[in-house]
């Protein structure tokens, strides 16, 4: 609050103040003593309304603050690792082929760019069972049709643009009982490319 633009004002209503009273001592009148409220009233309005409508401003500076946002993609696994054992269970007499699936798992992903898929692919180079993916129920994306899982990468998902989203990754194994027994280990990467 500018201070010294206020004394004055309140300095000419205490001048006005002790005239008023003057008059008002010697008349008595209530009138007189009502005017005197108003008065004071009215002074004590204009002190707060000029104390605010001329604050000065002492001095000022200003800074840039830039926001700078980079390229984002996260991609993250809700397990560390899946199993699948097809047992006896799973077979059906006079079939050939043997199954177990897993849906278990969530993929999550945040990409602040567009036109972005999602592929994924396994390490192992000669498995001996199939490995299938398929994407569930995706949040943001189209999923593509189930894929066997091989070295090189398979698109997964399609369109993710820019998101945050999340699926059920359901996982297939398929074995044929000519095959025997045995364990692939996978190691499934998925990655968001172009």
């Amino acid at each position: 609050m500018n201070l010294k633009l206020i004394e004055p004002i309140f300095e000419l209503s205490i001048l006005f103040t002790r005239v008023l009273l003057r008059k008002t001592c010697t008349v008595k009148s209530g009138r007189s003593l009502k005017k005197l409220a108003v008065f004071h009233a009215l002074i004590l309005c204009l002190f707060c309304f000029v104390g605010r409508a001329t604050a000065q401003i002492y001095g000022s500076d200003f800074h840039t603050v830039t926001v700078t946002v980079a390229t984002i993609t996260a991609v993250q696994v809700s397990s560390g690792s899946v199993s699948l054992s097809i047992t006896g269970a799973g077979a059906v007499a006079g079939q050939d082929q043997m199954t177990v699936v897993d849906q278990t798992t969530n993929l999550l992903w945040g990409v602040n760019s567009a036109n972005r898929k999602i592929t994924a692919s396994t390490n192992l180079v000669a498995p001996q069972f199939a490995l299938k993916l398929v994407a569930l129920n995706p949040t943001q994306g189209t999923a593509m049709p189930e894929v066997t899982l091989s070295t090189t990468a398979s698109d997964f998902l399609l369109n993710i643009g820019r998101s945050s989203g999340t699926c059920t990754l359901r996982y297939t194994g398929v074995a044929l009982a000519s095959q025997g027994t045995g364990t692939d280990s996978h190691t499934i990467t998925f990655t968001v490319t172009n």
